[in-house]
């Protein structure tokens, strides 16, 4: 699978073969959805947190007698129905919100989100992404360049590289990310897919690599 080649200027400079296994997989939106609620649910903290009457101090006294008084029976001002009682059914710690996926199911959706990518012309290569500074503007005029001009951009980096991570941070449609974190939930929350040439190797060598 052929793909255009582009230069930090923006000039076309050649084609790079893609590899069909990792980017000409059919694709199936069900899976894709499936991978991205359990890469959501797998980041929720959760916070929240309510005391049940059992964990609300006091109320170690009935307040009053059982019978005799004319008002209604109550064992414990930590009831639920009494202010500064319990929580019934409120938010808890203890609750797990992770989903569970399967490996191959994992890879097979991400595959398929690559792929998606290069069908709709959201796959921009270059030949090599370098800057002399850690300076939003170099990016900015980087980005502004290329096809993926003014919209929301993905920069997969073939390794650590300090100078454009930094650089990248303060744009509010971008986001660079090393090869090895790349993930689905990432890839669908940007329009656009930005990478050198050497990303694609690195991809090949550690994701299709462990699908055998």
């Amino acid at each position: 699978m052929k793909v255009s080649v582009y230069n930090q200027k923006g000039e076309e400079t050649g084609t790079t073969i893609l590899p069909k296994e990792i980017f000409g997989v059919s694709v199936n939106p069900d899976l894709i959805h499936q991978v991205v609620v359990s890469q959501m649910a797998n980041k929720r903290i959760n916070i929240a947190h309510t005391k049940d009457r059992g964990e609300v101090s006091g109320g170690g006294r009935k307040p009053w007698r059982q019978k005799g008084t004319g008002r209604a029976r109550h064992g414990s001002i930590r009831s639920p129905l009494w202010i500064g009682g319990g929580v019934t059914f409120g938010p808890r710690k203890d609750r797990v919100f992770s989903k569970k996926i399967n490996k191959k199911m994992k890879r097979l959706a991400f595959f398929m989100t690559l792929s998606a990518k290069l069908k709709k012309n959201l796959l921009v290569v270059l030949d090599k992404l370098q800057i002399e500074k850690n300076k939003t503007k170099l990016m900015k005029e980087i980005l502004e360049k290329l096809p993926c001009k003014n919209e929301s951009v993905l920069i997969v980096l073939p390794n650590y590289d300090k100078n454009l991570i930094l650089a990248s941070r303060n744009l509010a449609k971008a986001k660079a990310i090393q090869a090895k974190d790349l993930n689905v939930l990432d890839l669908i929350s940007f329009k656009y897919l930005v990478m050198p040439k050497e990303t694609i190797k690195i991809i090949k060598d550690q994701f299709l690599k462990n699908a055998s």
